[in-house]
């Protein structure tokens, strides 16, 4: 089994107490981390590349993040670097499921919100 793969299922498994099934989909050369519910909502709210995982970001829990000085994820395309809304999990959700939760949860909501925000436009 490849790292990114190990490290995707270790990342299932801390997802577990976030109140939803927590599914994981491929997407260019990385992963892309879906949240369930039995209401059939499945939103992405999280990222993996290159085994980091980042966490779905907004105006209203960036600060958060950026505080922690955590970086944004940023990819390269055609010479130039492109930032999204995705900013690298703090470390110790990656050894808390307690603290995996809360961290999920703030990038849910953020993810909920930004849907709400395209689907109003």
């Amino acid at each position: 089994m490849a790292r990114s793969n190990e490290f995707i299922e270790y990342l299932l498994e801390l997802l577990q107490g976030t109140g939803g099934e927590v599914t994981a989909r491929k997407m260019f050369g990385g992963y892309g981390l879906y949240y369930n519910t039995q209401d059939f909502e499945s939103i992405m709210f999280a990222l993996v590349a290159d085994d980091v995982l980042y966490l779905k970001t907004d105006a209203e829990n960036r600060g958060d993040f950026e505080q922690r000085k955590l970086a944004a994820f940023q990819y390269e395309r055609s010479g130039k670097t492109y930032s999204m809304s995705y900013n690298e999990a703090p470390g110790e959700t990656l050894d808390d499921p307690d603290e995996m939760t809360f961290w999920a949860r703030k990038a849910i909501d953020a993810a909920r919100r930004s849907a709400a925000k395209k689907h109003m436009k």
